[in-house]
């Protein structure tokens, strides 16, 4: 059975060989604003999240796939965050430290998959991407968030956080 990638079809820009794809979000950043679409990337990441974690490859069909496998990466470092949070209030603090600490992009040598990410070319275009990958972790460690601690007695969904330690492609974000 292959992965799931995403349905979006199109785009207008791109960021390295990353797609600058619109996002149903509240947080600056140089993607657009999109309010008038159902579902964007990181809701398609979001879905696809219990599916795709088990893959130890993916092959990469388009630079819009690219921006995927970043926020699938990316969702298991919220879990991680997550699941020593008692309350939501605490995870979301925990998401926005998250978002806004150092991270690695593509090019630079802690980046786990720099062999299928392009290194920005330029400074701007670096500074550029990170910004980009910033507005995407804060908007989904905002969705995450709401996603565990959406149930009835205020605790982090078990159906979530068991996610936590699994790797997507045998790779991690995190230096641990």
């Amino acid at each position: 059975m292959p992965a799931y990638h995403s349905q979006i079809k199109d785009h207008q820009q791109s960021l390295a060989n990353m797609a600058l794809l619109p996002l149903r979000t509240q947080f600056r950043g140089p993607a657009p604003t999109a309010t008038n679409i159902e579902q964007d990337i990181i809701d398609e990441a979001i879905y696809y999240f219990k599916a795709n974690i088990f893959f130890r490859t993916y092959e990469v069909k388009s630079e819009i796939d690219r921006v995927l496998i970043y926020v699938t990466l990316y969702i298991p470092e919220c879990l991680k965050k997550l699941q020593r949070c008692s309350n939501k209030n605490q995870g979301m603090q925990e998401m926005y430290t998250l978002a806004i600490s150092k991270f690695d992009i593509p090019g630079e040598s802690g980046f786990p998959l720099n062999s299928v990410y392009a290194k920005p070319q330029t400074p701007n275009e670096a500074d550029l991407l990170r910004q980009y990958l910033q507005q995407l972790r804060q908007e989904t460690g905002n969705r995450i968030c709401e996603k565990v601690f959406n149930t009835e007695d205020g605790k982090p969904s078990k159906w979530w956080i068991c996610f936590a330690k699994k790797k997507f492609m045998e790779k991690s974000l995190g230096a641990y």
